[in-house]
């Protein structure tokens, strides 16, 4: 992998993360875990935010920008492999490519269509998308929460005080890594790697 390819976010730097976390002794209902899966989905959400600067500020065109996040989604979107089986670890990676999958939809969709036109307020089509979800309709769930994603993308506050509404699911979890791409979006700092 060349360093242009690695230039937003490397697969060492999530080895490091899979590294950590079989490490730990982890406790899914555990603050501290808790901050652990938050510091590793804010990190690659900041990745997915730098590169929609990027593009925001024409350093990348819309074909580099596109291949940028792909080669990101690509290391994070990975089957994670550890040492050893790890159930704790397993369950947690997984809640983290969960809540940032539609993070990268929503920035693909940003990237070709610019923000979505919402007939109702971001609230709105989050309900919209946790009806649909409780209907077992997860494409129209996903569409809802991309929409929401893009106009987060474009500037549009998100607040997460309507998942206290909503059962835990999908939709949680997606708006979970809106969330984190719009921290990453107002504020990239890139997460340290704790030792």
């Amino acid at each position: 992998m060349t360093e242009a390819e690695e230039r937003y976010y490397s697969p060492e730097r999530w080895q490091n993360w899979l590294t950590r976390v079989e490490e730990e002794d982890l406790d899914l209902e555990s603050e501290e875990t808790g901050r652990l899966l938050m510091n590793i989905q804010n990190d690659a959400a900041i990745a997915i935010a730098k590169i929609l600067t990027a593009y925001d500020d024409d350093t990348l065109g819309e074909e580099e920008a596109l291949d940028e996040l792909s080669t990101v989604h690509d290391i994070v979107m990975a089957e994670p492999e550890f040492e050893s089986e790890n159930e704790e670890a397993e369950i947690l990676i997984g809640s983290v490519q969960t809540s940032l999958s539609c993070a990268f939809f929503a920035a693909e969709e940003f990237i070709v269509a610019g923000p979505a036109e919402l007939e109702d307020g971001m609230d709105a089509y989050i309900r919209a998308a946790a009806d649909a979800e409780a209907a077992d309709d997860l494409d129209s769930a996903l569409g809802y929460i991309v929409q929401v994603g893009t106009r987060v993308i474009d500037g549009e506050e998100l607040d997460i005080e309507v998942l206290d509404e909503l059962e835990f699911g999908l939709v949680t979890e997606w708006v979970n890594g809106l969330d984190s791409l719009q921290s990453g979006l107002s504020e990239p700092e890139v997460v340290e790697e704790e030792d």
